[in-house]
């Protein structure tokens, strides 16, 4: 179509009269727009395909092929002949109603707005837009009926919609058990079953029934146990993938992360504000500068894996560091927003309202940010160190400045004579390649390497590396005779046993190969020979093949010495040294000259003031350094901050500043900092835009995680994604009314009104919400199964039944150390291992084969790192923390079982289990198992299963029961 012709197509439209206009703009924006958005616009929009946009009048209707749209003629119209011959779109071709809506929009004149069309604007069958669900202002949609609890309003209009019949209540010993397991992770004692059974019956009159008062008093004492912060704290570490390693190529463990597993558990215990919380976890360094407890929330955001082989390569170094900032951005936008914001970091999200320079705005955000500890003391903490240390440091500088004058007077005095001591240094400096010593042909069993300094250090007599050493006899074609495969060995000190002992020990240095190497620990590699040998040379080095740059870790070579051998490693006699040699470096001169001119008073003196200035320094060591905590390094990021076109850190597009994302621009406001902002006020700016009020995404995906963790599945069955890929909630209504009562309170659980101050201080609280939730009738059903309404709802995410559920790993394994009467609740510290931790420059985990006492504590204090397999656990599917995990796996598998039959632990607890009932029932055996039911199923046995157990204990013995109880479903499921 020429130029006049598209002109007057646009004004015949502009004629149109208001009426038909009005009518045409919501056919339009109802019907066309979300097809074009939906099936068109992902190739033609800017730079489209064809050399077609369109999204805008004036670039939709021609094309680089002709006519695409002709108003009032479809047959003319390219874009209707492509959509209605099934050649566009070519992927899915459109719909026979699809195809029509476009027919008629084009013979009704093809109206199209006067602003472009956005494809982020509106949701289609392919993506969804700015109008998706969970973007949207939360609603103020009021229960449906009147309810005691207003959850229960909701959940009833949905069964009633669906013709579903809710369970019964479920029993008192169910209920209790329910409940402390959701809130502490640990089964309640027989006990406390029992006390909470007598008053149930007293208050209700009824053995089966729950009595409201003493239910409501069980979750108060429930909440206010310091399990609860261990068992939800747990919850929130898979979400932000909390883990004790670097995992990837190295996966190095870190003794310094736990504090902040300590104030995650702290902060639930405490009830915190989520708002509060989220603060911290971003910004904590701007709200309590230098306050420790505050400050290391932000291990947040560097908690997660990490590559720090550190690449020489400048465009490999760039890409490691966007890979970091990438890690940050997905596990904040997933854990407090619901929203992939990682999927928009080499191109616009394919299927959500979230661009690339949205993705780039949280990176410039967080570009300031990388991983590694720092010191975090308030002022008054620097302060009172600082004053301690002044009169120390005087003191050492002033030992030093002592000591250093007085060798300087043997210095001055030897540099007069340094002429005549360096004549006698005529062979090369040793050297790490290669260095040799011959010597007369002397007869020996032994030869032995002495250190008497390291080129590094001349003083230091270990620490040096050796790859091989060479012993060479006296002959016309000399042997090796010093070689392991001659049937040679060494002996020398290594780094400590159990820390890869074998990679550093001194058969290294015999083995024939130049890569490994002995790492000495102490000053002298004895070889002892196969048989006696007549040897003349010898050879050692630390690098043969030249391989290591200076300054690599594994350089450091012994440059004084001495060759000595023996025929019984007894007696040695000296062969060879290096005194003849230059000097390695000035240090080396330096010591040289001192030896040669010093007198036995003078080294006694030295001596002394050595040992002053020592102690002056140990002192100053003593003093405890100010905390260090894994809380990351900040530093002022370039101001520069660009779009990475394909996420490539060498390919810079448009120019981005830190702000808010513009998908939720209409519900939450936006912000947007200058170029040059203060990192601090970068995620400052970021964590209160993602805690406002009008912000609906933190609510709602809160919200959500809470009913998810107490009924194994949210509302929305996909809880770190709320986009097009993610779930709908199954109760939308419910959803909104819970996010709301999250953000500021209107009922108090159990009934009664908030007054504004109290509606306030709850606002953002979350054992008020766990309550609110768990005094339902939805929470307190029976969980039996139903037939008939299984038939529409199997997994019951209409809640016409509680969903029961297997304990999860840490829950099985923390019940069997409890009932077993052996766990340890000692709360927070370094956690403990179960597993043997081998460092090489790269790690290895090892399970451990037998457990100890210091094993037995709850496992959210086990130390977790990345890529490790612990038996029974990692088989009862405890995610790996290298990612977040907002919702664990449930398998069943052969080696479950297998595991948790044979495992060494569970034969541990068995036993451990048969000594507690045996010492809390006396010696009656039928008292014994009545007592180990108790603790093991909350119930008395009944009295065929206590004729059962009594024949199994008499053939086979008390652990052998415990063992079957430790394996049954009632132990390991939850009703």
């Amino acid at each position: 179509m020429s130029g006049a012709g598209l002109a007057s197509a646009l004004a015949a439209v502009a004629l149109v009269p208001h009426t038909a206009r009005a009518e045409a703009s919501a056919f339009f924006h109802e019907q066309v727009a979300p097809l074009l958005a939906g099936r068109c616009l992902e190739c033609h929009s800017a730079g489209g395909k064809g050399g077609l946009d369109l999204r805008s009048k004036e670039t939709a209707f021609t094309g680089d092929d002709g006519a695409v749209v002709v108003p009032g003629d479809p047959a003319a119209s390219l874009l209707y002949e492509y959509v209605s011959t099934h050649e566009m779109p070519p992927k899915k071709p459109l719909e026979p109603a699809e195809i029509e809506v476009f027919r008629q929009w084009i013979t009704e004149g093809a109206f199209f707005p006067d602003e472009p069309i956005n494809p982020f604007a509106i949701t289609s069958d392919r993506r969804a837009g700015y109008d998706w669900w969970s973007l949207q202002p939360l609603s103020d949609a009021a229960p449906p009926t009147d309810a005691a609890n207003p959850i229960d309003a909701f959940v009833q209009a949905k069964l009633d919609a669906s013709g579903l019949v809710a369970n019964p209540p479920a029993s008192p010993r169910d209920l209790i058990r329910r409940a402390t397991y959701d809130l502490t992770g640990l089964p309640p004692t027989p006990e406390e079953t029992e006390s909470f059974v007598t008053a149930c019956r007293e208050e209700t009159g009824n053995d089966a029934a729950v009595g409201d008062a003493a239910y409501g008093l069980l979750l108060d004492r429930l909440l206010a146990s310091p399990r609860y912060g261990e068992q939800w704290g747990r919850h929130w570490l898979d979400i932000v993938r909390y883990g004790e390693s670097n995992g990837y190529e190295r996966n190095v463990l870190f003794d310094n992360i736990w504090p902040y597993r300590d104030y995650v558990i702290q902060s639930f215990n405490e009830d915190k504000p989520f708002t509060r919380f989220t603060l911290e976890q971003l910004a904590a360094d701007s709200l309590d500068p230098g306050n420790p407890d505050v400050e290391v929330a932000m291990t947040f955001l560097v908690c997660g894996p990490y590559d720090d082989v550190g690449n020489q390569d400048p465009v490999k170094a760039a890409q490691i560091r966007a890979d970091a900032v990438d890690e940050m951005i997905r596990t904040t936008s997933e854990a407090f927003l619901g929203l992939t914001v990682g999927c928009a970091r080499c191109h616009d999200h394919k299927f959500d309202p979230i661009a690339a320079t949205d993705y780039y705005r949280m990176y410039a955000t967080f570009a300031g940010v990388s991983h590694g500890d720092r010191e975090v003391a308030t002022r008054e903490q620097e302060r009172e160190r600082a004053d301690l240390l002044k009169p120390l440091i005087d003191a050492r500088n002033t030992a030093s400045a002592e000591r250093d004058a007085f060798q300087q007077a043997i210095v001055a005095r030897s540099e007069a004579r340094a002429a005549e001591l360096e004549a006698f240094w005529t062979r090369p400096a040793v050297s790490r390649n290669l260095t040799e010593e011959t010597f007369p042909p002397v007869e020996a069993r032994f030869v032995r390497l002495m250190a008497e300094g390291r080129d590094d250090d001349p003083y230091a007599v270990s620490g040096f590396r050796i790859d091989e050493f060479e012993a060479w006899t006296a002959e016309e074609s000399p042997r090796n005779v010093a070689a392991a495969s001659t049937g040679a060995t060494a002996r020398g000190a290594s780094r400590a046993p159990g820390d890869f002992a074998d990679a550093y020990e001194a058969d290294l240095a015999i083995d024939g190969k130049y890569g490994a190497r002995w790492q000495a620990t102490g000053p002298e590699l004895v070889i002892e020979f196969a048989q006696p040998e007549t040897i003349a040379r010898v050879s050692f080095s630390s690098d043969r093949n030249a391989a290591l740059a200076e300054g690599h870790p594994e350089t450091p070579f012994i440059s004084e010495y001495r060759i000595e051998v023996s025929m019984d490693g007894e007696a040695w006699t000296e062969v060879a040294n290096a005194r003849d040699r230059k000097p390695s470096n000035d240090r080396h001169r330096l010591k040289r000259l001192i030896d040669n001119e010093i007198t036995a008073e003078e080294r006694a003196r030295l001596a002394e003031l050595d040992a002053a200035s020592a102690a002056a320094q140990a002192a100053v060591n003593a003093v405890p350094p100010l905390p260090r905590l894994r809380v990351g390094l900040l530093r002022q990021p370039d101001a520069d901050q660009h779009v990475f076109i394909g996420g490539s850190p060498q390919r810079p597009g448009d120019a981005v500043v830190p702000a808010s994302l513009s998908t939720l621009e209409s519900a939450a406001g936006a912000y947007a900092l200058p170029a040059d902002a203060p990192e601090k006020e970068r995620r400052h700016a970021l964590a209160k835009w993602i805690t406002h009020k009008d912000n609906p995404l933190p609510a709602r995906v809160l919200a959500n995680r809470l009913w998810q963790y107490h009924f194994g599945t949210g509302l929305a069955d996909s809880p770190s994604d709320f986009g097009f890929m993610g779930s709908p909630p199954s109760h939308p209504a419910l959803l909104d009314w819970l996010a709301r009562e999250l953000q500021l309170p209107s009922i108090k659980p159990g009934g009664g009104d908030y007054s504004l101050p109290e509606r306030i201080g709850e606002a953002w609280r979350l054992k008020r919400m766990h309550k609110l939730i768990m005094l339902s009738d939805a929470y307190r059903r029976s969980a039996a199964w139903n037939e008939t309404a299984a038939a529409s709802d199997a997994d019951s995410r209409l809640l016409w039944r509680f969903p029961p559920r297997r304990l999860r790993a840490e829950e099985l394994r923390d019940t069997m150390l409890e009932i077993a009467g052996v766990l340890d609740t000692r709360m927070g510290g370094p956690g403990f291992r179960l597993y043997n931790y081998l460092n090489d420059n790269v790690s290895t985990y090892v399970p451990l084969n037998e457990y100890g006492p210091e094993t037995y504590r709850r496992s959210v204090y086990h130390q977790q790192a990345r890529a490790m397999y612990v038996d029974l656990v990692t088989d009862f599917d405890a995610p790996d923390c290298a990612f977040s995990v907002a919702k664990r796996v449930d398998t069943t598998t052969p080696l479950q079982a297998l595991t948790l039959l044979n495992h060494d632990f569970t034969m541990e607890m068995a036993d451990a289990l048969a000594a507690r009932v045996q010492r809390d029932a006396g010696p009656e055996s039928r008292a014994q198992l009545a007592r180990a039911y108790a603790l093991a199923f909350n119930r008395a046995p009944a009295p065929e299963e206590l004729d059962t157990a009594t024949t199994l204990v008499e053939k086979y013995g008390m652990p052998a029961f415990c063992r079957a109880l430790l394996n049954a479903n009632e132990l390991l499921y939850l009703q």
